[in-house]
């Protein structure tokens, strides 16, 4: 399996998903989601499907077959998310839970992939009488993962006793910058909002260099995480367009065109002008299981059948996934970034010719992804409409 492929397919979908959820759920609100932590949790629920389920699923997540999900899955776990704050990189947790029904036998055949592709801990649980239980169990799963960012991915009442099974997925980065902006410059200035009015917020600045392509109608900024002793090369790419209102617009073009990403990141230091990004903080959370029958993505959650892989019981016939819950959270400040995020359930454009400085003022609505860039893998995305709003 070539790794970069798969990543490459990977990132089409993660745009794609962001682009409809950016234009629905999160249309008015800033969001950051991870989807990396939904990509796992599909192909654990492809490993435990067959028929036109699988297909369905193969086909939403471009791979060829579960197998070529799960040793992806198993790539990740070891390459792309393993913590690199010993060495003086990122600090990074990535953990996959599941919860089943104690009345319900697992296929060897499914444990064992759980178990050695996902890293995932097993607990057979008692839904039936203890649901509430179960959900509490699983909240305080994520918030221990996630170093207590994420408090309740399951909200109340998500779970009852017609519940059988429950895959969950976290995800915490903590990274400092490269060159850290010094808080003594950072001051208040004007935020346009889309509804044209503004508010006032705290933008970092520096006279440094900075890594900034610009195209036709909007501009790439990538900010640079230390790096640790290993390979992995973390950063953070702004995404603004030129127009003040021109948010929409762009979030329709990343999420369209297939390697796009890859055509649109700056690689040359180049010598800023005016350089200001504001501080910003969010938590968000929405029923991804929502946003992925948007795209098309229905037979998992259809009750036709079609998770039967997973567990030894005549009951598998009737299994589908109920629900998929996710919630991240994002802090950009002078320092770097802290983020998380659980999961429950080809025209080129050339580069414009770079004048002697360039300025990059993100004082109006902008996309941003947090990615590693030796394999290329997207953890985070999202965008901010309003700072102050968390």
């Amino acid at each position: 399996m070539d790794i970069r492929e798969t990543i490459s397919n990977q990132t089409d979908v993660a745009l794609s998903v962001t682009k409809h959820l950016l234009q629905t759920d999160g249309k008015d609100s800033n969001v950051v989601f991870s989807p990396a932590s939904i990509h796992v949790v599909l192909s654990l629920i492809a490993a435990g499907s067959k028929g036109p389920t699988l297909d369905q699923l193969l086909s939403f997540l471009k791979a060829k077959s579960s197998d070529q999900l799960n040793s992806f899955a198993s790539e990740l776990v070891a390459v792309v998310f393993a913590d690199g704050s010993s060495g003086g990189g990122p600090r990074l947790s990535f953990a996959n839970g599941s919860w089943v029904e104690r009345s319900l036998p697992l296929k060897p055949s499914f444990k064992q992939v759980v178990g050695t592709s996902y890293k995932a801990t097993l607990n057979q649980v008692d839904f039936q009488t203890k649901a509430a239980e179960v959900t509490g169990e699983v909240n305080a799963w994520a918030e221990k993962e996630t170093s207590g960012l994420i408090k309740e991915v399951l909200p109340p009442g998500s779970v009852d006793s017609t519940t059988k099974l429950i895959f969950a997925n976290a995800l915490y980065f903590k990274g400092a910058w490269s060159a850290q902006f010094d808080a003594s410059e950072t001051k208040d200035h004007d935020f346009h909002l889309l509804n044209g009015s503004s508010v006032k917020v705290p933008f970092m600045t520096s006279k440094k260099k900075q890594v900034i392509s610009a195209y036709d109608g909007f501009k790439v900024l990538a900010l640079p995480y230390k790096q640790g002793e290993d390979k992995r090369r973390f950063s953070m790419y702004f995404f603004l367009p030129d127009a003040k209102d021109g948010l929409p617009a762009l979030v329709d073009k990343v999420g369209s065109q297939s390697g796009f990403l890859e055509r649109h990141l700056p690689r040359q230091q180049v010598k800023v002008g005016d350089f200001r990004i504001p501080r910003f903080k969010i938590s968000f959370g929405f029923k991804a299981s929502n946003t992925l029958k948007g795209l098309g993505l229905v037979l998992p959650f259809s009750g036709e059948g079609g998770l039967s892989e997973m567990v030894d019981s005549p009951v598998g016939q009737n299994l589908y996934v109920s629900d998929i819950y996710h919630k991240s959270f994002i802090e950009v400040n002078e320092e770097g970034t802290e983020a998380a995020a659980a999961s429950a359930g080809v025209i080129m454009l050339r580069a414009l010719l770079v004048s002697d400085k360039i300025d990059f003022v993100a004082d109006h609505p902008f996309l941003f992804l947090i990615r590693e860039d030796m394999t290329g893998m997207v953890l985070f995305s999202g965008h901010v409409v309003n700072p102050l709003a968390s």
